[in-house]
């Protein structure tokens, strides 16, 4: 959820990987365009003015003044001159097919995010010690999603929040509803930590901050862990690293138990092509995948089912798929972003970090 950019990068590194980690937040399933659908962004122009005056914004008032207590001063203060911004309704529009995963793993794990990964393990060993501690979570992958989300920070996004998520409920009729939560959200956030609502930037979605929380997110799982009580997640490393571990914790996080297991190239029984089809909700058995696949797979705690994730391969090196079976851990990063692919990436940015 950062938004301060700490060193200039090139143009388009910064917007691919704000569009990338962007749509990794947005929920999977979304209706589609089709092409006789006029986009949201041809329907307004830049800069107009958000229509307070709309039957929503009424009912959002009324909202946040009957349930939240806020004044109808501090409302108008607030919503005063907020404008429209077109190009976050742009990149919302455009159609981003799933990349493969020999396309998209090279996006997040590179030798430089490895090189940094492992200098973050080194200089935050002490706390990455009482994080894990105090919430049974693996350090590496602590710092692979801090890396992955933000690059460790230096890139958290330089879109307004206040005015995205404005705009995407004001303008982007097919999610609407999402962001009139995460706005009454982000201002009850912004509330309850002293935080200025028209200084907060984030990406063209409205995540912010080193661990890319959507305001909803932030609220239920960021964590001060630093000693003030203010949860911190734009500059307070601690509270940066905690947040990360006290999310995967609350989703059953089991410290030092397996992530994923290969089970081989090709699928042999309809059960696990099924799950494979289903993506991260498709689940079976530990002995359904011994039974059909043949292999030696570590037994997952509490004999929970397990995913069966097909990851495909370059052409380049003779293509077909890489099958693994993901355990309760791996499940837990897709509760985090609901991708596969993002958190096979993420499994193995912490190997590579370890």
């Amino acid at each position: 959820m950062n938004r301060n950019v700490r060193r200039k990068q090139p143009l388009l590194s910064i917007l691919v990987w704000s569009i990338t980690t962007a749509l990794l937040f947005l929920p999977v399933h979304q209706p589609t365009v089709s092409a006789a659908t006029p986009k949201a962004a041809d329907l307004v122009k830049d800069g107009q003015p958000i229509d307070t005056d709309s039957p929503r914004y009424k009912k959002l008032f009324a909202e946040l003044r009957d349930t939240h207590q806020f004044t109808e001063k501090e409302l108008q203060k607030l919503f005063k001159g907020v404008s429209i911004k077109r190009r976050v309704l742009e990149l919302m529009d455009k159609q981003w097919e799933a990349k493969p995963y020999y396309k998209y793993r090279p996006l997040f794990i590179t030798s430089k995010t490895i090189s940094t990964g492992k200098k973050k393990l080194k200089q935050h060993r002490e706390l990455l010690d009482r994080i894990e501690q105090e919430f049974g979570v693996d350090r590496e992958i602590i710092v692979a999603i801090w890396g992955i989300e933000s690059q460790f920070g230096t890139h958290s996004g330089s879109f307004p929040v206040f005015q995205t998520l404005n705009t995407l409920f004001d303008a982007y009729p097919r999610r609407s509803g999402f962001f009139r939560k995460q706005l009454i959200h982000f201002l009850l956030l912004c509330r309850e930590n002293q935080m200025d609502p028209h200084q907060v930037k984030g990406s063209y979605a409205g995540a912010f901050g080193q661990t890319q929380f959507i305001p909803s997110s932030f609220r239920e799982y960021a964590v001060s862990f630093d000693g003030d009580k203010r949860r911190d997640v734009f500059n307070s490393t601690e509270d940066i690293l905690a947040s990360i571990a006290n999310y995967l914790h609350r989703f059953k996080w089991r410290r030092t138990a397996p992530i994923y297991a290969d089970i081989g190239s090709e699928l042999k029984s309809k059960e696990l092509i099924s799950a494979n089809a289903k993506g991260r909700k498709g689940r079976v058995t530990y002995q359904e995948i011994v039974s059909a696949q043949g292999v030696d797979i570590p037994l997952p705690p509490g004999n929970r089912k397990l995913s069966v994730v097909g990851l495909e391969i370059a052409p380049t090196k003779g293509g077909g798929y890489r099958y693994v079976a993901g355990y309760p851990n791996f499940q837990a990063i897709t509760e985090w972003n609901h991708s596969n692919r993002y958190a096979m990436a993420v499994s193995e940015l912490a190997e590579a970090i370890r």
